[in-house]
Parts: structure tokens; C-alpha cells; sequence
């Protein structure tokens, strides 16, 4: 017999909670149940990303929007594939990861934008994160800071296999993660400039390759809940390249990092399968 243990959530939500996995009604934020049935979640940032990519999928419908979550599906190699955004920062991430975590999603992987930071990463280049920097507050409410932000091996796999696949020039490497988007691009003007500045140049002589403000949270959020993440990211500019005076194309154009995200939710699926 399957007991099943029914707790009231502080906002009057109630899970059903069986054999330690949830049967869910929606979740609070997200507005999603188990009833979608994917694993698999690619999760931008902007929820006006969310059609753009979903249009990479199969039969791909409007599933819902609340607050900054927006929610579409579809189908990649027989498998549903939601596509939710997160919003900007870490809060508000670690919510999505957090219930679509409790809806059933095993694997997540972002698609976002950031700044480069080496001279050699280029707008348009992309860049697939192997680790972030966790220089932001959400994932100190989770882990202490000496944990690192890794991403799964086999997420960067698939990732890489899938820019060469596709011939895009790409990087891997650490990431920085903050919560502040004018502490980094006004930094003169903050109370502790100075700090940030300093901290910014260790960033870059450690290597950082650029710079975006959810990857810490998305990998130790995930690595908290046994689940695998992975990361990649179109760059849009790089800052340091304009200060030593080369050129410094603007690329806004998403096109790269998404296909690359499809193409590696493929590979992971079949891999998977395969495991089966």
C-alpha cells in the first residue's frame, strides 16, 4: 500500500507527496504540474525568448505565464521538452529550477547571454560554462561558499558536441555570476567602486571567460537536487576588448547559443535512451 503524506504550504498549496517523488498540484510561481511530463528544460532568462526557442521543437503550444515564468512545449526525438524562462538574477532562478524540479524535470540546460571578459571571446562567439564564479547571494542561502558551481560533465558534453556539429566557434571555462548588472557596468559610482573594481580584475587574470548573472544559481541549485545542468551562452559584447581599443562587434542575435541548446537536449535524449 502507497501512503501518501499531504502537506500545506504556507500559500495554501498542498503536495502529495508518494514513494519520495511529488504528484504535484501547480506550482505556486511557475503555474506548472506534473502533468506536463518532460524531463528535459531548456531555460532562458527573458520570457520573450521563450516562443523563440520553443519554435525549435515539435508541435510546440503555449502552456502558461505568471509573474516572470513563461512556459511553452514541445517534442525533441519523441521526448517533451519544456522551455520556462527564469527571469534576471538569481532569485529568481532558483524558484524555477526549485518547482520545475517538483514537476518532474531532471535536466536543465540555459540558454542566456553575457559580456566577454577574455580579449578572445568575441560578440557572437558562444560560450558553454563549465563552472561560475558565485559572486551573488542566492546560492549562499543553499550551500556554503567553498562548494563550487560545476555544471554536468555530461551537459558540457553534449554542448560541445553540438557547436562542433554545427560549426560555431565556442568556449568553455568559468563564467562569473553576479547579482548586480550596473555594479559591473557602472561600477564608479557605487559606494564600493573600488572593491568591484579590484574584484573584476581577479576575475579576468583567473580567467573568467564572460560574465552573466544565473549560472551559479542554476548549478548549485541542480547539484543540490540531483539533477544536471549546463550552460550556454551567446556573447553579446566584450568590454575589456573595447578598453584596449579592438574591435568589438554587438551581437544580439540568439540564433547560436539556441540551436546548440536544441542540438544538445537531442544528444542527451538519445544518449538516455540508449542508457535504457
Amino acid at each position: 500500500m502507497i501512503r501518501s503524506l499531504s502537506v500545506t504550504m504556507r500559500m495554501g498549496q498542498t503536495i502529495s507527496k508518494r514513494r519520495g517523488d511529488y504528484a504535484l498540484e501547480k506550482q505556486y510561481h511557475i503555474n506548472l504540474d506534473s502533468s506536463h511530463g518532460a524531463k528535459y528544460a531548456i531555460v532562458p532568462g527573458d520570457p520573450e525568448r521563450v516562443e523563440e526557442i520553443a519554435k525549435y521543437l515539435e508541435d510546440p503550444k503555449f502552456l502558461t505565464a505568471k509573474r516572470e515564468y513563461t512556459s511553452w512545449m514541445g517534442k525533441l526525438n519523441g521526448e517533451n521538452v519544456l522551455v520556462t524562462s527564469t527571469g534576471i538574477g538569481g532569485p529568481s532562478a532558483a524558484i524555477a529550477i526549485e518547482e520545475l524540479y517538483k514537476t518532474g524535470v531532471r535536466t536543465f540546460l540555459r540558454v542566456g547571454t553575457c559580456g566577454g571578459m577574455q580579449l578572445e571571446v568575441v560578440g557572437g562567439d558562444i560560450v558553454i560554462a563549465t563552472g561560475s564564479i558565485r559572486s551573488e547571494g542566492t546560492t549562499r542561502e543553499y550551500m556554503p561558499v567553498e562548494f563550487p558551481a560545476v555544471a554536468n560533465f555530461q551537459v558540457v558534453q553534449a554542448l560541445v558536441q553540438a557547436a562542433e556539429r554545427l560549426g560555431y566557434k565556442y568556449h568553455t571555462g568559468v563564467v562569473h555570476s553576479k547579482d548586480s548588472f550596473y555594479g559591473q557596468h557602472d561600477p564608479d559610482r557605487m559606494p564600493i567602486g573600488q572593491e568591484l573594481l579590484n574584484r573584476w580584475d581577479a576575475w579576468i587574470k583567473a580567467g573568467a571567460l564572460a560574465s552573466e548573472m544565473e549560472s551559479a544559481t542554476l548549478f548549485c541549485v541542480s547539484s543540490y537536487l540531483k539533477a544536471r545542468a549546463g550552460c550556454v551562452l551567446n556573447v553579446i559584447w566584450n568590454q575589456e576588448r573595447a578598453k584596449a581599443n579592438l574591435d568589438d562587434p554587438h551581437h544580439l542575435d540568439n540564433t547560436r547559443a539556441i540551436t546548440t541548446a536544441i542540438e544538445a537536449i537531442k544528444i542527451l535524449i538519445d544518449r538516455d535512451k540508449a542508457k535504457r
